[in-house]
């Protein structure tokens, strides 16, 4: 597997990021302990390095899984995980609050199992917490040496933009990394981050690039989804939904993709994955799996190369309608 650079640090994590969402889960979906080590393990083999995780996952049983597993390889290994969702019932177990935050590391720390994580991100927008107080506390953690580099996740573009202000301004640890939901089938970033993110040296790693599974092209437009899969078990009104997914668009990538896939003797999930490591700024790409199998399927994505014109079929098939301003400024030229 190859690697690319963090944003515009010098680390080095490679193309496909393995997630961790469901390690542990106690439901349907959920990946025991021991089939997750047997996925831990094979990854390694493929040569992947970068482990996504947040201190909510599975209640802080995804960071204890991956803590086990990765031990006798933990030096050269690139763990993230994330602080802002509640991780416990008192006031004070969320937000980004210099309290929480300092809490929460210390716990995924001991979940871990190591002195340090990779990369810190903050996984949501806290209106409540003033966001100097919360840089200043990541960038605290750097100076201590309990984090290496920190990123962000869900916020709005003004808000990253805030952010990256404020660290300039103070001289505190700047954003390398951002994770948003990004797919063929979910495209809205790119108005505002992926300039934003090449600009200001920020690596796009997209979550969610097999639209929550409807990219593997294993539903039907006639055959609603059931079991425990990610489509099946998701909420109408929740981002990876059944009902955000089966609309005709969709379905005419879905078709687009199965063409391409065709060409090359690949699945679709191959395909969604390689087009998604052809956008700019994109560092690396979280894929999940419940089973070596499904990841063994996703693995060669990162090898496939697409042709320009077949990038500019999906490009042209999935694009998202602009939005104004950003249809405005870019309908007229100098």
């Amino acid at each position: 597997m190859q690697h690319r650079r963090l944003g515009n640090s010098g680390l080095l994590v490679s193309e496909l990021a393995l997630g961790t969402m469901i390690f542990g889960e106690k439901s349907d979906r959920g990946v025991p302990a021991d089939v997750a080590a047997r996925i831990i393990g094979r990854y390694l083999e493929a040569g992947g390095n970068h482990f996504d995780i947040a201190d909510v996952y599975a209640g802080g049983a995804a960071e204890e899984i991956v803590g086990s597993a990765i031990r006798a390889s933990r030096d050269r290994l690139v763990v993230t995980t994330k602080v802002r969702w509640p991780t416990g019932s008192d006031a004070n177990q969320a937000g980004l609050s210099r309290y929480h935050i300092f809490n929460s590391v210390e716990a995924s720390l001991r979940r871990l199992q190591t002195d340090r994580i990779d990369v810190l991100y903050m996984h949501g927008w806290d209106a409540w917490t003033p966001l100097e107080e919360s840089l200043r506390a990541f960038d605290d953690l750097v100076t201590a040496g309990k984090v290496r580099y920190i990123g962000v996740s869900n916020f709005k573009a003004w808000q990253v933009m805030k952010a990256l202000g404020l660290g300039d301004h103070h001289g505190w640890a700047r954003f390398v990394a951002a994770q948003y939901q990004y797919s063929l089938v979910v495209r809205d970033i790119e108005s505002e981050f992926s300039d934003m993110c090449a600009g200001e040296g920020v690596g796009i790693v997209p979550w969610g690039p097999l639209g929550g599974g409807f990219l593997t092209g294993k539903y039907r437009r006639d055959r609603p989804p059931a079991g425990a899969g990610r489509i099946a078990s998701t909420p109408d009104e929740w981002e990876e939904s059944w009902q955000r997914r089966a609309t005709e668009e969709n379905w005419a990538i879905l078709d687009a993709v199965g063409a391409i896939a065709a060409a090359h003797g690949a699945t679709h999930g191959e395909v969604a994955l390689a087009w998604l490591l052809t956008r700019p700024a994109v560092a690396s790409v979280v894929v999940g799996a419940r089973t070596v199998e499904q990841l063994e399927r996703n693995l060669p994505g990162a090898e496939l190369k697409l042709a320009s014109e077949e990038v500019e079929r999906l490009d042209s098939i999935s694009a998202t309608p602009r939005s104004y301003p950003d249809r405005a400024v870019n309908s007229h030229s100098r």
